[in-house]
């Protein structure tokens, strides 16, 4: 049968590139990216590093308000869709591209299933939250990722369309950690030492659109008298320059975007993490690396109930003194699955679309 897989942003490369891989052991499968990360560091070296199939479409949107992308992406999926007529439609996530193929799948009565479903900050202002309910609620398939996904959407009365799989991200951490540890030079490229740096993330608007959040994060980099390494998210550099903030230490060293090769080696020799990406607090909490989480509320709790993960807020004194003082050694659970998460995805959907058939 033929399935279409939509992707668009970082996060999503990441989770498509082995459950495409088992995909197409049974199916034919069509990939589409919708181009909501467009350029070379935050897509195409994904597609490269994690052997990715290239997609059948891009869709090119780009850049834009919610509602610009949201509707572009409707628009060009529908024409995708209403071409290929798949047996079955993937959705990974919560960005725009994962509400945008829901839609218009639904709208073309195409049964839909969503990798990482159920997870909630419970804040309507958080776009990611809004994504994710629609998905969630006209969604076919729903793959939950930990228990507290299933119990949230039990919550909303999903129950009868949930499956626990474990977390695809698991998965492909799992088996690139050996090959980012022998393939990866970037610690010898930027001069770095184990446990001698502290990695850093920021990318969402509620930290980069507001100025004084910025110039914050950015003075507690500089002067926690730790080295702070920063790929640096083009939206953050954009904000960066509108804002005319400049870096002003030699202990914060601002990079360009990394592939999942060179990220993934140095989040596993960090001596903390800080960020505010989902993804990053999950593989931070895999690797048993101290995060700080610079939000109000996180999706993945599970981290910050084992004591691994911390909220701060964005300003200079909190996340200086999480800095200093947050240094967990707890023991963790075994949240995430057991690295089979995509083989089991695949079966789920083998078995929905022969009762179809």
């Amino acid at each position: 049968m033929k399935i279409l897989s939509v992707i668009g942003a970082r996060p999503q490369f990441i989770k498509a590139a082995l459950l495409s891989k088992e995909i197409r052991k049974y199916h034919e499968e069509i990939l589409v990216h919708t181009g909501q990360h467009y350029n070379e560091e935050m897509s195409d070296i994904f597609f490269e590093q994690l052997d990715i199939p290239q997609p059948s479409y891009n869709l090119g949107v780009g850049s834009g308000t919610h509602g610009y992308q949201t509707g572009h992406m409707i628009i060009e999926l529908e024409k995708v869709l209403l071409r290929e007529m798949p047996d079955f439609v993937l959705i990974y996530g919560d960005t725009n591209s994962t509400v945008s193929a829901s839609l218009a799948a639904v709208k073309l009565h195409i049964p839909v299933g969503h990798v990482e479903a159920g997870l909630r900050n419970f804040d309507l202002n958080i776009p990611e939250e809004v994504n994710r309910l629609v998905a969630d609620h006209i969604s076919t398939l729903l793959f939950a990722p930990t228990e507290t996904a299933v119990d949230n959407l039990a919550n909303e009365g999903l129950s009868d369309k949930t499956f626990l799989t474990g977390d695809v991200m698991y998965d492909i951490l799992l088996r690139s950690l050996d090959v980012s540890e022998k393939q990866s030079g970037i610690m010898t490229e930027l001069g770095l030492r184990d446990k001698d740096y502290i990695l850093a993330t920021i990318h969402r608007p509620d930290n980069t659109d507001n100025s004084d959040n910025l110039k914050n994060i950015i003075k507690a980099f500089e002067t926690c008298g730790e080295n702070v390494v920063v790929p640096l998210h083009p939206r953050t550099l954009k904000e960066m320059t509108k804002q005319n903030i400049k870096v002003e230490s030699d202990h914060l060293k601002i990079i360009t975007p990394l592939g999942y090769m060179d990220f993934l080696k140095l989040l596993h020799h960090a001596k903390k993490v800080i960020t505010d990406s989902g993804g990053v607090q999950k593989e931070s909490y895999l690797l048993k690396i101290p995060c700080i989480t610079i939000y109000e509320s996180t999706s993945w709790i599970e981290t910050v109930r084992d004591g691994w993960n911390i909220l701060a807020k964005p300003d200079v004194e909190d996340i200086m003194d999480k800095i200093r003082n947050f240094n967990p050694s707890g023991k963790q659970g075994n949240y995430f699955g057991d690295g089979h998460s995509c083989e089991r995805i695949v079966e789920i959907i083998n078995q929905y679309l022969n009762t179809r058939s």
